[in-house]
């Protein structure tokens, strides 16, 4: 299978961990982690995770990558394929240290990679369409944020600072509407609402 280039996200988030690694920018940081916490917790409660767990994991790979981001190689990976893997793995070593006993890993999912596949693509469209027609269900002013922070990928911050809203408004209208997205696509049949 033919690599995918890297997507013009993919160089950013690239170079928003070089920036830690040689400076320890802590705005580049704020950048990562308001694009992939909440996108990690989503994979570690589609793995089977608490949400107590999922979060502990998300903070706990944030972590490591504030501390190791001189570790990444971007040949090597994309940045969420590195933090995906990182955050499997420590779910992975505290269900071993909690429960006291092996985890199979062969039936945890595999990490994933950001990049789609072309097989996947069909499906996605159709995952979409579900979506927008859910969105049109939202009140205007969580909808207005949601195309920012998912179609547009923006950051929590960026969104802020684009639309004059603090900060937590913009995390709370977000999680509101997910929420209602989610119950949505539920009720829809859509099984895969995350």
């Amino acid at each position: 299978m033919a690599a995918h280039p890297p997507s013009d996200l993919a160089t950013e988030m690239a170079c928003l961990v070089a920036r830690i690694a040689d400076a320890r920018d802590k705005q580049a940081f704020a950048a990562l982690f308001d694009h992939y916490a909440p996108r990690l917790v989503a994979f570690l409660e589609r793995l089977g995770a608490e949400p107590a767990l999922a979060e502990e994991v998300m903070q706990d790979t944030m972590t490591a990558l504030w501390r190791k981001a001189d570790t990444f190689d971007p040949a090597k990976s994309s940045v969420g394929t590195w933090l995906y893997r990182i955050a499997r793995n420590r779910r992975i070593d505290l269900l071993r240290r909690n429960r006291g006993q092996m985890v199979d890993i062969d039936d945890t999912a595999p990490p994933v990679d950001d990049a789609p596949q072309p097989d996947e693509e069909a499906s996605s469209r159709e995952r979409q369409g579900f979506i927008r027609r859910a969105m049109t269900m939202l009140p205007p002013e969580q909808m207005a944020l949601v195309r920012l922070a998912f179609f547009e990928e923006r950051s929590h911050s960026e969104i802020a600072a684009a639309t004059g809203l603090p900060l937590g408004t913009v995390k709370s209208r977000i999680r509101l509407a997910f929420g209602r997205l989610r119950r949505s696509l539920e009720a829809d049949g859509v099984a895969d609402a995350h």
